[in-house]
């Protein structure tokens, strides 16, 4: 057995945008977090980047691609690189504002941004909208196989940014995390953040959202989870919370959110095991 196969190399891009900005989290705790998590197995070995600019420097030769950012985005030509790495085996995990990019001005000159869809977002199968000021809400587990939701109960609560994710393939996205705590009628997010003409995040009752899927191509696949925000004093940019999460409105000057959830962490780490194994399914 080759070195490679011994040992898997993974490659783990976390940071903000500008390049070496925090874009409004604590991105070096989730680094912290992730290369815990990877070196719980042993012999794995890990590279680490701020963004996707020497991704094809890393990227050949690694198994797994795990991806925690708030603006970095693949550009046209890493997404077919990405792509291809893909269909060759490669596993991708992506992690909250992996489903982001660019916002750009309104095109009828009315106050405001919107997000830009981008090859990005065809590559990753997900597209953010908006999401409204941190709240608490119930996920719910849809498919209790998958080595990713392995011991996880059947809901968990968690205090997060509700992340509003147009699937873009969804007949090709094995669904993991849903919740139903935010009807398309509910005012929130129209309120807050990012401007979106029509809510494609919503499933046909109106209140059902995708959290987390996982959607294979040729010999590999990605799997994109919303959830994880999180932010220190000095990286905070959220001018208000929900009431659920505080009932003035005042946002907590330290916020671990999903990431002190006993469900997440246990995700997360079922997560990693699955881009080092290739694990899909429970065992029967």
């Amino acid at each position: 057995m080759s070195e490679s196969a011994s040992f898997p190399r993974v490659h783990l891009v976390a940071g903000g945008f500008p390049v070496g900005s925090s874009a409004g989290h604590d991105i070096d705790f989730v680094r912290r977090e992730l290369l815990e998590r990877l070196a719980d197995h042993e012999g794995v070995r890990a590279t680490v980047s701020s963004d996707f600019s020497d991704l094809e420097r890393w990227l050949p030769g690694a198994a797994f691609l795990i991806t925690y950012v708030a603006g970095p985005f693949l550009t046209e030509a890493q997404s077919e690189f990405v792509q291809d790495w893909m269909e060759e085996g490669g596993r991708w995990l992506a992690l909250h504002g992996s489903s982001g990019g660019k916002a750009v001005p309104l095109s009828d000159g009315r106050p405001g941004r919107q997000m830009s869809k981008e090859a990005h977002h065809e590559v990753l199968g997900a597209f953010f909208l908006n999401h409204p000021p941190i709240r608490a809400f119930q996920v719910k587990v849809s498919d209790s196989t998958h080595a990713l939701t392995r011991d996880l109960p059947d809901s968990f609560a968690v205090e997060d940014e509700l992340y509003l994710i147009e699937v873009r393939q969804p007949g090709e996205a094995r669904v993991l995390l849903t919740t139903s705590d935010l009807a398309a009628s509910d005012p929130a997010p129209r309120k807050f953040g990012f401007t979106y003409d029509e809510d494609t995040s919503v499933g046909e009752d109106g209140r059902t959202r995708v959290l987390a899927y996982e959607r294979r191509t040729g010999r590999g696949a990605v799997v994109y989870v919303a959830l994880g925000h999180c932010h220190t004093p000095s990286t905070n940019i959220q001018p208000f919370v929900d009431a659920s999460v505080d009932p003035g409105g005042v946002t907590p000057l330290q916020f671990r959110g999903s990431w002190e959830a006993k469900a997440f962490r246990q995700l997360i780490t079922n997560a990693v095991g699955w881009g080092i194994s290739h694990e899909t399914e429970l065992e029967s």
